[in-house]
């Protein structure tokens, strides 16, 4: 420690002289490891792992560009389409959804002339199903067409109603309401097999399909429902006289729809002709005509007390 005077007669503060300066600068140990210089060579490292690492890609890339993969999936996919197309076609044998389409191609116009042709029948005159080049025309069009849309809707609404009938009588259970509607689905199925036979034992040739006469069959529910709503509004006189009114709008209706489809013939000549399978047809005609009435009180009786 060297003291050094001024030219002001003070003495100056000692300065330290800093042993092994050149050593501590070179090699000597650091307080805080300088880590720039190694962060600047792993990220150089990572740049330069990265191209590697894009051309390595994923391993789903590598089958994607494989041939013998791409052959397998297109050999899959044309094999699940060809399999859809024999699931379609067996299934369209059986329960034929393209058909099914025209009974629902409906609108609320038709709707609502459909329903007061199955309440007021007696005002109308042509009957005829009108054709376009050998097909029937959609059912919006022309009312006299068969339809499902109506038939459905009114079997859903009769077991609401039957529940409703039900619940004010303190009857209501899940499981009376289930067969309630089991029991209407059962006899609208033995009713249509029932017609079925029949037209095989007489040999009717008619255009009639099973889902013609499921559909005929159907039209009762609107009937019914008019009056067990009318039933549980004004009591069992308007429940008998509404029914009453229905029954006799139905037979009408399915005398005049279902004649030109069995007595074709006789349709076309514009007389019925005699002879034995004329009058075996007309015979059915009105026994189908006149079950529909049957099956309305059948299956409503017991929901009005």
């Amino acid at each position: 420690m060297d003291y050094t005077a001024t030219q002001s007669g003070f003495r100056q503060q000692p300065s330290m002289r800093l042993r092994n300066s050149s050593v501590d600068g070179a090699d000597g140990s650091q307080l805080f490891e300088d880590t720039s210089g190694a962060g600047s060579a792993s990220q150089a490292g990572y740049r330069n792992q990265q191209p590697g690492a894009q051309a390595a890609g994923f391993p789903g890339q590598s089958l994607l560009s494989d041939p013998m993969s791409n052959l397998a999936m297109a050999y899959g996919s044309s094999l699940a389409t060809h399999g859809r197309e024999i699931v379609d076609k067996n299934l369209d044998r059986f329960i034929p959804i393209s058909k099914l389409k025209y009974y629902f191609a409906v609108d609320t116009v038709y709707v609502g002339k459909k329903l007061g042709l199955l309440v007021f029948p007696y005002m109308h005159e042509n009957w005829e199903v009108s054709y376009k080049q050998d097909t029937p025309v959609a059912p919006r069009f022309d009312v006299n067409a068969p339809d499902l849309y109506i038939p459905a809707m009114g079997f859903i609404t009769y077991v609401l109603v039957a529940g409703l009938a039900l619940g004010t009588q303190n009857r209501f259970s899940p499981e009376l309401l289930g067969v309630q509607a089991s029991s209407a689905l059962v006899w609208l199925i033995m009713e249509v097999l029932a017609v079925l036979l029949s037209l095989y034992l007489v040999t009717v040739n008619t255009d009639l399909t099973t889902i013609d006469l499921l559909a005929f069959s159907g039209y009762k529910y609107v009937g019914m429902i008019v009056g067990v709503v009318a039933g549980l509004l004004f009591g069992r006189p308007a429940y008998y006289l509404s029914l009453l009114w229905c029954c006799a709008a139905i037979f009408v209706f399915m005398i005049r729809t279902l004649r030109l489809k069995l007595l074709s013939e006789a349709a076309a000549e514009g007389r019925l002709v005699r002879g034995a399978r004329n009058q075996l047809r007309m015979y059915l005609t009105m026994t189908i005509a006149a079950a529909q009435p049957v099956f309305m009180y059948w299956l409503t009786y017991h929901l009005i007390r």
